[in-house]
């Protein structure tokens, strides 16, 4: 009877061993709801505070991060280095915005899902190794670029929500670009 005890244990624990690995330990599951604004906070002596623009539409630089792979990002998901994913400090989570590499015209829509870039300074987006590359910037670690908010397809959403990039979309022309750089180097960056 002592041998059944110890098996009924172990075929418990083993179930529950399953059904943890299934719920994905402490990670909220990667979906667009809820969408949390938050409250202001503070990091390094600099107060954010996350707030819905619907305008939302600057021009600086991107930097792109990856070695917290596994850790938690600010809205609870597993942080994936190569999603298409990106930390802003106050658009709320998760948004979706066009990211425009200055440099190239090369434009991609990425996930916001984390906070930060916390450094003072011209950068107002960090992205994933991911967005990065799809970016073309991955090389040069920090590149000028355009970020604005936008409200993709819902089959965009869903890919992003996956892991896999948004649909293409075609580089913007070279007159913008120049306008977009000389905005840009007038604001002193």
């Amino acid at each position: 009877m002592r041998g059944f005890q110890t098996t009924r244990i172990g075929c418990g624990l083993v179930v529950v061993l399953l059904l943890s690995a299934c719920g994905g330990g402490n990670f909220r599951p990667v979906s667009d709801m809820p969408v949390k604004i938050g409250q202001p906070y503070q990091v390094r002596g600099t107060t954010y505070v996350p707030a819905a623009d619907p305008r939302y539409d600057m021009l600086g630089y991107a930097s792109w991060y990856g070695s917290e792979s596994g850790n938690r990002t600010a809205n609870g998901e597993r942080f994936q280095p190569g999603w298409v994913t990106a930390a802003h400090t106050t658009l709320p989570l998760p948004s979706y915005v066009e990211v425009t590499a200055l440099d190239t015209g090369r434009r991609i829509i990425v996930r916001v899902n984390d906070r930060g870039p916390f450094v003072r300074g011209p950068r107002i987006i960090d992205l994933s190794r991911g967005a990065a590359e799809s970016l073309g910037m991955k090389v040069q670690g920090q590149a000028p670029v355009r970020v604005r908010l936008v409200e993709p397809s819902d089959k965009d959403r869903e890919r992003l929500r996956k892991g896999k990039p948004a649909r293409d979309l075609p580089p913007v022309r070279e007159r913008e670009l120049q306008n977009l750089r000389a905005q840009l180097s007038q604001a002193g960056f």
